[in-house]
């Protein structure tokens, strides 16, 4: 049985904390232990350069977050451990994927818009300060993600689009350089959203992020944990009179360190009016149980960067080997960066194994959704476009449950389902020969 391939990476722009511990770390290292399940995790030292211009923090920053995956218990025997910049794969596949990637997608990114609306919003031209780095940030996350054919990429949800940009990248290349064969060389891959992975309040209240500078960083010292939970906003009711635990950072932090029943007993502490300085004397002590053990790892891992380093260049090493170089091969060879002493096989000389009708679906750069009937190197039928994957997939069904007893030819080429145009001819293509084709899927399904 083939494992399922589960990718996570995260940005070396800064320290990890306690957000990144709950949403990312905890969660990405309980699923690895799972059976038939094999884990990429690596270190985006590419995509910190985007946003970072200070060599020394993204070089400090790729020490701790290698240092506090080890230390939660990342095992690098049993899973991928890699930095980003150590594949040269990675840049190489970028441009491949640059070269189908449509710009009218691109212009639709999430970072990319919001840029251009501040601009606009402050009165400056839509790509002030904008760089190239920023504007290709899909296309990169995409090489990260195809480069090993990843099944899922646990992502928030704000990530989601990235997800799709990669399956819109590899759907499009796999349509373009696919073989007579339907060769496929990406597996389109699934954002995974873990409802149940809490986003931490910070200090202030809102998100725990880098960007708001109201993080708990995850190994502080012990005194500085004390200090700075003690420091988290909160109202002005005073002991004794109840709390809405609900509505509260101290007790959303408890929750996701606590097992249920602390939970609950805290719950009813803040029904009953615990002081807000016990209840965050109760939550650094819930935290620091879980943490110190890691903290003590952390430090002795950190004091040993050359062991670190070591550990990544391996894990790249190896990977290169098992994966990324031998697909670049493939790649290399489907574009046609070929080796020009070996003769270039052609449509004449290649012979192709009888094979099934095959549905090919993609979208193109235009942002709609196509797909097309392909009989071994033939394509039978071209479709027209559509606003969404679904109703493409559902016209597909009905193709397949209905056959060709409904089609139609009109205007030369044009084809119909019922009254629908649904597509056109291939050039030199009989309408006989789709309904013969499309007869086949009757007789496969029966």
């Amino acid at each position: 049985m083939t494992p399922i391939r589960v990718l996570t990476g995260i940005t070396t722009s800064g320290t990890p904390h306690l957000g990144n511990y709950v949403g990312a770390i905890r969660p990405a290292l309980a699923t690895s232990r799972q059976p038939g399940i094999e884990s990429f995790y690596f270190l985006a030292d590419y995509h910190a350069l985007i946003k970072v211009q200070e060599p020394a923090r993204v070089q400090r920053s790729t020490l701790e977050i290698a240092a506090t995956w080890l230390a939660c218990g990342l095992d690098p025997s049993k899973v991928w451990f890699y930095r980003q910049s150590d594949l040269p794969e990675t840049n190489e596949l970028t441009w491949l994927l640059t070269c189908v990637a449509g710009k009218g997608i691109l212009n639709r990114a999430h970072a990319y818009k919001a840029a251009v609306d501040r601009n606009r919003a402050e009165g400056q031209d839509d790509d002030y300060a904008v760089t190239a780095g920023l504007f290709m940030y899909p296309v990169l996350m995409a090489a990260d993600i195809l480069l090993f054919n990843a099944h899922k990429v646990p992502v928030g949800r704000d990530q989601i689009q990235h997800i799709e940009m990669a399956r819109d990248f590899g759907q499009r290349f796999n349509h373009l350089y696919g073989g007579p064969a339907g060769t496929e060389y990406f597996t389109l891959p699934e954002a995974v959203i873990e409802e149940h992975v809490a986003t931490l309040p910070g200090l202030d209240g809102r998100k725990m992020s880098k960007s708001y500078d109201n993080t708990i960083p995850l190994f502080a010292p012990r005194a500085t944990l004390k200090k700075l939970i003690f420091s988290i906003v909160t109202d002005s009711r005073a002991p004794g009179e109840a709390k809405d635990a609900d509505n509260s950072n101290v007790f959303q932090l408890y929750q996701a360190f606590a097992t249920a029943d602390e939970t609950a007993a805290m719950r009813n502490a803040f029904a009953d009016g615990i002081a807000w300085g016990e209840a965050k004397q109760q939550l650094f002590e819930r935290i620091d149980a879980e943490i110190a053990p890691l903290r003590e790892q952390y430090e002795a891992l950190i004091a040993k960067p050359a062991y670190i380093e070591q550990l990544l260049r391996d894990g790249a090493a190896r990977l290169r080997a098992q994966y990324a170089t031998p697909l670049l091969l493939r790649l290399r060879e489907a574009v046609g960066l070929r080796d020009l002493g070996k003769q270039v096989a052609t449509a004449k000389t290649v012979s192709t194994q009888a094979s099934l009708p095959v549905f090919k679906q993609y979208r193109e750069a235009d942002g709609k959704f196509y797909f097309k009937l392909v009989d071994g190197d033939r394509v039978l039928l071209q479709s027209v476009g559509h606003e969404s994957a679904r109703t493409a997939g559902q016209l597909i069904g009905r193709l397949k449950q209905e056959g060709g007893a409904a089609l139609q030819q009109a205007e030369t080429v044009a084809v119909k389902l019922g009254e629908e145009l649904i597509g056109h001819l291939h050039e030199g293509v009989e309408l006989a020969e789709i309904v013969e084709a499309l007869a086949q899927f009757a007789v496969e399904d029966a």
